[in-house]
């Protein structure tokens, strides 16, 4: 997606007042009662099975939310936003999916035959109505509070946790069914076996992935003011076409015996299904955050003071693994409160940013000025005076090899444990 210049970020706008606001409430209020009801008959049938499920992929949200939070470094999205679109994937998409994709899977069933909705029901009839009731949670955003998406940035952000909420709901579901298909009772094991596959190995491709592209798609559509409508929605439209097509191919039945019962044929599969959406929001992601951090930048450069930024922090702070190769280097210069002071200088040279792009003529950056200095003066005092990524050391080096592969043998022995189960 050839994403413009960003205009500048528009005022926090009072999303209350908009009469969409009030009817994504109300549908948020519906969504909730309805998945309450769910949530109760799980409990009176399967009470320590319901409450494990809760509390595993509660935990597997954290990360998630903190990964997804922090891909709009520069220009975070409000929090209220944020869980605005959790809460529509959790509540609204998922009460509508579950019924909708009932029916739909029934009408292939009829209109084909037993044997079509068996093999490929999964896969025609989920992403059909799941992909467009989350994506609608984007359009929610974008009618309460236009202001807030001015980036495909904001539209990735938006649609990932819209996506998060609706697979960890989703994710609780099926693990209660599987204790239900079991059949020995109010057993945790099912539960376990479910977050492990469903969790631990299909979460980083999965509802996330497919929400962040389609998000992406409304986020050009709302931007791209420059181009013509017919390209703007012809983008969106290809944008939720490919979240739908790696949503039928992630449900898809191919290869589901093809390639044996090892751990190295399960990885292959979920490479095979999961790499290509990855890889697509992953370039889409690193150019949609490179054009907007170089026009913050921009705006950071026009001040010429280098007591707010200098040359080698205007560098750090227009990358991601810059930023955070500068809080490293202040770590090992200064200590670990050095490299949390660090992180606050760049955060309020940022919103800095932000503010200089709604108004540079107003003068409401004196605090954000102040906010800059303030956090400058605190790592002069450590030591270290400037927010710069130093030299590649061999501590990082070493982390990044123990890292690695500790999740490997992490995967490694969950693949072998679930082998081709």
């Amino acid at each position: 997606m050839n994403e413009p210049v960003l205009p500048g970020a528009a005022s926090p706008a009072r999303p209350y007042r908009a009469p969409a606001f009030w009817v994504v409430i109300t549908l948020l209020a519906a969504g909730a009662v309805r998945m309450s009801q769910i949530l109760a008959k799980f409990l009176d049938s399967y009470p320590i099975a319901t409450l494990t499920a809760l509390v595993l992929f509660a935990l597997l949200a954290v990360p998630f939310w903190l990964f997804v939070q922090e891909l709009d470094f520069l220009e975070r999205e409000p929090a209220g936003l944020l869980v605005v679109a959790f809460a529509w994937g959790a509540l609204v998409a998922t009460s509508v999916s579950i019924p909708g994709s009932t029916a739909l899977e029934n009408l292939i069933a009829k209109l084909g035959s037993p044997g079509l909705a068996a093999d490929w029901g999964a896969a025609l009839a989920g992403p059909t109505v799941e992909e467009i009731a989350k994506t609608l949670g984007v359009v929610a955003i974008v009618l309460i509070a236009r202001s807030q998406v001015n980036s495909v940035l904001d539209g990735v952000v938006y649609g990932a946790l819209v996506g998060l909420g609706f697979q960890i709901v989703e994710d609780i579901v099926f693990a209660i069914g599987a204790v239900a298909f079991a059949g020995q009772g109010d057993e945790v094991q099912p539960v376990i076996t479910t977050f492990l596959v469903r969790g631990f190995l299909a979460g980083v491709w999965s509802h996330t992935l497919f929400g962040a592209l389609a998000g992406a798609g409304i986020g050009y559509l709302v931007v791209s003011t420059d181009r013509g409508w017919p390209r703007r929605i012809t983008m969106a439209m290809l944008a939720l076409f490919g979240a739908w097509a790696s949503h039928v191919l992630w449900n898809s039945p191919l290869f589901r015996e093809g390639l044996g019962n090892g751990a190295v044929a399960l990885l292959a599969v979920l490479a095979f299904k999961g790499l290509p959406p990855l890889l697509l929001i992953l370039w889409l992601v690193r150019r949609a955050h490179d054009r907007e951090a170089e026009y913050y930048v921009e705006r950071l450069k026009t001040l010429d003071d280098p007591e707010v930024i200098t040359e080698g922090e205007l560098r750090a702070l227009g990358s991601g693994s810059r930023r955070a190769a500068a809080r490293r280097h202040a770590a090992e210069r200064a200590g670990r409160k050095a490299r949390a002071t660090v992180r606050r200088l760049q955060r309020a040279q940022a919103r800095l940013a932000v503010e200089l792009s709604r108004a540079p003529e107003q003068a409401n950056q004196d605090q954000h000025h102040l906010d800059v200095r303030r956090h400058r003066a605190t790592l002069i005092a450590m030591g270290h005076p400037e927010a710069v990524e130093g030299a590649r050391s061999w501590r990082h080096t070493a982390s990044t090899v123990v890292t690695a592969a500790v999740a490997i043998a992490v995967l490694w022995v969950a693949l072998s444990a679930l082998g081709g189960a």
